[in-house]
C-alpha cells in the first residue's frame, strides 16, 4: 500500500503558528505539512513530575492543536527519545521533507545533528532556520570576524543591524496542513502531575510603559515575558520591534543580552561547564552544604534574599533585581560554587534558558565574559534599603515578616565581604598556584 507523501514540521521552541520562520516556509512551499512536537524523555526523566514547565508546554500544545483543529488538522504529539520516534515516524508515513527551527544548547545541537543524518540517510530533506533570536553566531561581530565577549559594543553593533532590518511577518498557510486530527496526550499518560498554570498564560510586555523606572523594584510586577520567549509562544521579533518602535530603549537592550548570551553559548560552549575565563577555576569555593541548604530555602538571614529564593520555589520567577542579589550573596558571601546556585535555578525557573542563566551566573561571580568585577559585591542590607524600603516584596514572600524578631544572618556582610575579596585575589594571583 503506497503511504501519502508528507512533510514535517517539528515544534520546539517555538510553540505557535504567527511568526514562525520554519513553518511559514514550509507551508508556502509543500501541502500536507504535519505538525510534530516531541515530549524528549531524556530531558523530562531528569525533571520533577511537578515541573510547571511541562504543564506550560502541555497547555500551548493544547492550544496549538486547537487552532490546527480549525483548519482541518492537528499536532501529532509523541513522548520518548526522539531518535527512536524519528525512526517510527520514517516507517508509518512517507517524509519528503522535515523543517525545524534551531536549537542553541549543545546538547540539542547533538541531537539535531543526529536526527538530521537519520533523516538525510533516508533520502529526506532537512532545513532549518533562524527563529529564536534576533541574531545569532557570526552575524553580529568585530571587524575582523571574531566574536564581542564585551556588550556594550556588541550592543551597539547588534542595535545598528537591527534597525536596518525591515519588519516582515512570516505567516503561515493555513491550507498546507495534513488532514488528520490528533488527541494530545494527557500530562498523566507522559507521567507528570498537572500544575495550575494560570498565572504564567499572559504576558505583559506591552502594559509596561515605564519598565525604565520601575524594573528594579522587586514588588512591581514586570514584563513576565522571559517564559514565553523561552518556549517560543510569542515571537521575539514582534517583541523587539514593539520595543524599537514604541521606544522602549531598556526593554530592548535586555533582549540584546539574550542574544549576546546565546552567542556566547555557540562560541564558547565550555561555559556550561567552566568558567568562561578559565582562570577563575583555580578558585577554591567553600561549598558549605549547610549554608547552600540555607540559601536554597531562603533562610539566610537577609530578607530580601530569603523572600526572593521564596519566590522562586514557590512561584518559578525571580524578580531580575533579586537575582543579581541571590546570585551574588551565594558566590561571594557564601564563596559556594557558582554552578551549585545555576543548577538550582535550572531546576525551578519557569523562564530557564541555558545561555542566559549561565551568562548571569557568570556575571553575577566574576567568573564570565563581561562580568561583574570580583569585588563588587551587593550589600543586602543597602539593596533592601534601595529597592524595598517597606519589604512590600518581602512581606508578599514571607508572610509572617518583622524586622525586629527576624531570624540572625548566616554570615556578616562586612567579614563575608572581606573573605571574598581576599579569596578570590588569593587565587587569581599567578604567583599562588
Amino acid at each position: 500500500m503506497n503511504k501519502k507523501e508528507i512533510s514535517v514540521f517539528w515544534f520546539r521552541r517555538d510553540l505557535r503558528l504567527d511568526d514562525n520562520v520554519g513553518l511559514h516556509f514550509l507551508t508556502h512551499q509543500t501541502n500536507n505539512v504535519l505538525p510534530l512536537f516531541i515530549f524528549d524523555s531524556n530531558i523530562l526523566d531528569s525533571l520533577a513530575k511537578n515541573d510547571r514547565r511541562v504543564s506550560f508546554i502541555h497547555q500551548a500544545m493544547t492550544e496549538l492543536n486547537e487552532k490546527l483543529r480549525g483548519f482541518g488538522s492537528g499536532l501529532k504529539v509523541l513522548h520518548g527519545n526522539p531518535i527512536d520516534i524519528w525512526n517510527d515516524l520514517t516507517t508509518d508515513y512517507n517524509i519528503k521533507q522535515v523543517y525545524f527551527n534551531h536549537d542553541y544548547e549543545p546538547e540539542a545541537i547533538k541531537r539535531d545533528q543526529i536526527i538530521s543524518n537519520l533523516l538525510t540517510e533516508k533520502g529526506i530533506e532537512v532545513c532549518s532556520f533562524k527563529d529564536h533570536v534576533i541574531f545569532e553566531k557570526g552575524e553580529i561581530t568585530k571587524p575582523d570576524g571574531n566574536p564581542y565577549t564585551v556588550y556594550t559594543p556588541y550592543s551597539k553593533k547588534w542595535l545598528a543591524h537591527f534597525k536596518s532590518l525591515e519588519q516582515k511577518e512570516y505567516t503561515v498557510n493555513a491550507s498546507a496542513f495534513y488532514p488528520e486530527q490528533q488527541v494530545i496526550p494527557s500530562l498523566k499518560q507522559i507521567g507528570f502531575i498537572p500544575v495550575d498554570i494560570t498565572a504564567y498564560q499572559t504576558h505583559r510586555f506591552k502594559e509596561v510603559k515605564d519598565y525604565q523606572a520601575t524594573r528594579d523594584i522587586p514588588s512591581l510586577s514586570t514584563t513576565r515575558i522571559g517564559h514565553h520567549l523561552r518556549f517560543g509562544t510569542i515571537s521575539i521579533r514582534k517583541v523587539a520591534f514593539y520595543c524599537l518602535n514604541t521606544n522602549r530603549q531598556t526593554l530592548l537592550g535586555e533582549l540584546i543580552w539574550r542574544d549576546f548570551f546565546i552567542q556566547i553559548l555557540a562560541y564558547f560552549p565550555h561555559v556550561t561547564h567552566d568558567s568562561f575565563k578559565a582562570k577563575y577555576d583555580q578558585i577554591q569555593w567553600l561549598n558549605n552544604p549547610e549554608e547552600f541548604k540555607n540559601w536554597c530555602e531562603g533562610k539566610t538571614g537577609y530578607p530580601l534574599v530569603d523572600a526572593g529564593m521564596k519566590e522562586l520555589v514557590n512561584t518559578g520567577f525571580m524578580h531580575n533585581r533579586v537575582r543579581m542579589l541571590t546570585a551574588s550573596f551565594l558566590t561571594k558571601h557564601l564563596l559556594i560554587d557558582w554552578r551549585w546556585g545555576e543548577r538550582f535555578f535550572a531546576e525551578h525557573l519557569m523562564d530557564y534558558e541555558l545561555a542566559s542563566n549561565n551568562g548571569n551566573w557568570q556575571w553575577a561571580a566574576g567568573t564570565g565574559c563581561d562580568a561583574a568585577p570580583y569585588f563588587r559585591i551587593f550589600n543586602p542590607m543597602t539593596q533592601q534599603e534601595k529597592f524595598d524600603p517597606e519589604f512590600k516584596y518581602t512581606k508578599k514572600f514571607i508572610p509572617d515578616f518583622k524586622a525586629e524578631e527576624y531570624i540572625s544572618p548566616i554570615v556578616d556582610h562586612k567579614k563575608a565581604r572581606e573573605r571574598c575579596i581576599s579569596t578570590y585575589k588569593y587565587y587569581l594571583n599567578d604567583s599562588n598556584n
